[in-house]
């Protein structure tokens, strides 16, 4: 039979590291379902009515208007992919068992996966630049912005603080070594 290696999860090979990373993507996943809920912008029109909007409440709006493929864009590249990415690099850090080529596998999905997520933010800029240069409405960024931003940061931060430890170490070196084998950082 063939010898069993005994794998623990990352955040037990670095302690320090790994625990700041996962607090920060913990701390991510809640700014982003906040930024989700929360009004994403104010816009007032004509200086008497004014429209609170959210991502979920866009969503909605565009659902039910029957504007299909810009609901799929935002759907997929404003939600579905900040999530998968927040959650691709939870399981890399948490799941025991989980071998050197399979944690590369996954940090490189979330490098790319986190390239296409920048699509939303294209989107909203060319969105607040119609709505502004029509001179019509005055667009104001609300608390869901701001979640959603702090989200993205955290992310952001997590994803390279853990490409950093994977250069340093090597991907051969993720959880070949025993706990007290590397220096905890």
């Amino acid at each position: 039979m063939g010898k069993s290696i005994s794998r623990q999860a990352l955040i037990k090979t670095y302690p320090k590291s790994g625990g700041a990373i996962v607090f920060m993507l913990l701390a991510s996943l809640g700014f982003f379902i906040a930024g989700i809920f929360l009004p994403f912008t104010s816009v007032t029109k004509l200086w008497l009515f004014e429209n609170q909007v959210s991502v979920y409440r866009g969503l909605i709006v565009l659902w039910q208007a029957g504007e299909i493929f810009l609901f799929l864009i935002l759907f997929v590249f404003t939600v579905c992919f900040p999530f998968v990415k927040i959650n691709t690099m939870l399981a890399l850090w948490l799941y025991p068992n989980l071998d050197s080529g399979h944690a590369q596998r996954m940090y490189h999905f979330v490098s790319d996966l986190g390239k296409w997520s920048m699509l939303d933010v294209f989107v909203m800029a060319i969105l607040v630049l119609t709505v502004k240069s029509s001179g019509v409405a005055h667009i104001q960024v609300g608390s869901g912005f701001f979640m959603f931003f702090v989200s993205v940061m955290l992310t952001l931060l997590a994803s390279l603080w853990t490409g950093k430890l994977a250069a340093r170490f090597g991907k051969s070196q993720w959880h070949e070594h025993p706990a007290g084998e590397l220096p905890v950082r």
